[in-house]
Formats: structure tokens, C-alpha cells, sequence
């Protein structure tokens, strides 16, 4: 078992973001053929010679000739209140979906990056799986206490999101309720496994390999 690639998603949400290009995160392309693009992501996908399942969003940034020549596949929810990644996510969890991969979520914009990263706690809180595949590993938000699978020396930070009574097994430096996002960067994996108990959500950053940090 690895918790970072065992995971077989129902959708794929793509943002438009830094496009991946990293195995581990492509790969989660192939196992589904629910792709959904968020908008302004579409036009880059589409330039790849490849067609999503779906393009959601408010449409403000997609081409007008991709939304001419793709209508049969476009969602339009012009609310402001939301980015195009949570349309995105709520548009699949209305066809009954909760097992989300999303690509695309980081890079360009530093504030996107944090938005888009912060908001796999919401869906969590919805009952949504949604975890964010970049370049270099995943984001995986958590609720309780969970056990991850994954070779020693794996790289990971912990980011809490108001959980208290956090403790770890199997890390290099055992946690406790910090509260700055900092204070649970840069651990490390001493075993095959390892579990956080906690009472709260936080979310897990897995790095794919040693090699990326």
C-alpha cells in the first residue's frame, strides 16, 4: 500500500494552474474519464488535442470560439462567490461524486495557490475526498485520527486547521497543537506507516520522493 498512489478518483477537476507534468500526479488522468475542466484551464487542455468530460465554471476566461465550438459540454454558473474550482467540485458532487483528484491547483499566482489548497478542507467538511496532485506531491485533507502508507524518509508537512490533541507515530519529530502553518513543515517518515490522531481537520502534504525536496 502507498497512500499516495493508491487512490483511484471518480473525477478529475483541472485548474489553471501550473499544468503537472510529474508521473505520479498524470497518472490520475488515466483512471478516470471524468475530466473537468475549471474555465480558463480549458483552452490549454483543449490545445493538447485532448477534450474534457466537462467544462465548468463562469466563463470568463475561456475562448470564445471553445465555447462556441464545446457548448455540448459546458456548465455555466456565473456565481461570483465562488472560484471555478469549488463549481467545479460542487458540479460532480451534484452527479453524486465525492472522489475528487484536482491537478493544476498551484503555481502562477501565490494567492490562487493558497485558496485553492485551503479549500480541500471545505469539501472534506462536505464529505468530499478531493486531494490536490502537483509536481512535487499531495495534499490531503484530513479529519480524525488516519493512518498513511508510504516509504521511510518520505518527506510531509502537516498544516492544522483547528484541530487539538495531535499527536503522531512513525515521525521523525511527534506532533502537537501548533498553530502556525509552519510549525508542521519539513517532517519525515521513520517507517512504513505512520498515524496522526487528532481531534479537528489539518491537512497532509505527502512528497513523492526524497529526491524533490
Amino acid at each position: 500500500m502507498n497512500t499516495i498512489i493508491d487512490f483511484w478518483p471518480e473525477a478529475v477537476v483541472v485548474d489553471a494552474g501550473e499544468f503537472p507534468s510529474q508521473e505520479t500526479a498524470l497518472e490520475m488522468l488515466r483512471r478516470t474519464d471524468r475530466i473537468v475542466c475549471c474555465d480558463g484551464a480549458a483552452d490549454r487542455y483543449l490545445l493538447s488535442g485532448r477534450r474534457p468530460w466537462r467544462i465548468v465554471g463562469d466563463c470568463d476566461s475561456i475562448s470564445s470560439e471553445n465555447r462556441r465550438l464545446h457548448a455540448d459540454i459546458l456548465r455555466k454558473f456565473p456565481d461570483q462567490d465562488t472560484n471555478d474550482q469549488t463549481k467545479s467540485v460542487r458540479y460532480l458532487y451534484s452527479k453524486g461524486i465525492r472522489k475528487i483528484a484536482i491537478l493544476g491547483a498551484t503555481g502562477k499566482r501565490e494567492d490562487h495557490t493558497l485558496g485553492n489548497i485551503s479549500l480541500l478542507i471545505e469539501y472534506l467538511r462536505r464529505g468530499i475526498d478531493a486531494r490536490a496532485y502537483t509536481d512535487y506531491g499531495v495534499f490531503i485533507a484530513v479529519n480524525g485520527d488516519r493512518e498513511f502508507h508510504c516509504p521511510p524518509g518520505t518527506q510531509i508537512s502537516v498544516f492544522n486547521f483547528g484541530a487539538s490533541c495531535m499527536s503522531s507515530e512513525g515521525l521523525r519529530w511527534p506532533l502537537r497543537d501548533f498553530r502556525n502553518w509552519w510549525e508542521g513543515t519539513l517532517n519525515e517518515t521513520i517507517a512504513d506507516s505512520f498515524t496522526i490522531r487528532a481531534d479537528g481537520d489539518y491537512l497532509v502534504f505527502l512528497n513523492y520522493s526524497a529526491e524533490n525536496d
